[in-house]
């Protein structure tokens, strides 16, 4: 990776891509413009320049990561070398695992309706109805 100095101006829709937080850039422009993306704190467009050091906050279906620019680039490489483009938060991290475990909790409470009863189940549903 290049050594890229705060003079290098990045898009942030580029940077989101190359940093493989979106398969495509227009997926990435779709996030920004539907507010999923927050830089600072703001809502921004898809042709803002980032700057290092700066905050982004980016919801990506259940998860919602806030991390920190470390470095610029708007060229996209493989995913180890994409993580050294930010820095997750700490506060990011474990709130996303809080989440995450509380959906498994969740899941675990619900009953599994999609498939169809077995046989068994089948003769126990009929029971109960003519029980009541």
């Amino acid at each position: 990776m290049d050594n890229t100095n705060s003079a290098t101006v990045v898009r942030i829709d580029k940077w989101l891509w190359a940093a493989r937080f979106f398969k495509t850039r227009s997926l990435a422009k779709q996030a920004i413009e539907g507010g999923k993306v927050h830089y600072n704190g703001q809502r921004v467009k898809t042709s803002k320049n980032i700057e290092l050091g700066a905050e982004l906050t980016i919801r990506c279906g259940w998860d919602e990561k806030v991390v920190i620019i470390k470095t610029l680039s708007d060229k996209r490489r493989n995913a180890t070398e994409a993580s050294k483009l930010f820095d997750e938060t700490e506060a990011s991290i474990a709130l996303r695992e809080q989440r995450t475990a509380e959906r498994k909790m969740a899941n675990l409470t619900m009953p599994n309706h999609a498939e169809r009863p077995n046989k068994k189940q089948r003769r126990q549903i009929h029971r109960f109805k003519q029980d009541t």
